[in-house]
């Protein structure tokens, strides 16, 4: 995993338990899912909407939100960026219609 990734997971994981007020990470956990889920909704939107715009800055700027509010979500659960990676890990190498036939089973 990179070091930035570590090193967001591990700042993620402190504001589970920080005060509110404190942090905007606190205050969207504190929301609860439905308020992660929505913000990833509207981050993915943004990035959806850059994209049409072409304009590559604005890509990258959404797309590091969405990835940051998706990380939020996955902290939220439990979970860690190197579960995704090994997920991606385990998928490398096949193809796409491989991996659809294996989940459709």
């Amino acid at each position: 995993m990179s070091d930035q990734l570590e090193r967001l997971a591990e700042v993620l994981e402190a504001r589970k338990t920080a005060d509110p007020d404190s942090s905007y990470v606190a205050r969207l956990y504190s929301k609860g899912l439905d308020a992660i889920l929505k913000k990833i909704g509207e981050e993915a939107t943004e990035t959806v909407m850059a994209a049409k715009d072409g304009d590559n800055s604005k890509i990258v700027y959404e797309t590091a939100d969405l990835w940051f509010h998706t990380l939020v979500l996955l902290a939220h659960q439990g979970l860690k960026p190197q579960d995704v990676l090994n997920e991606l890990d385990r998928r490398f190498g096949l193809s796409g219609l491989e991996e659809k036939a294996q989940r459709d089973k």
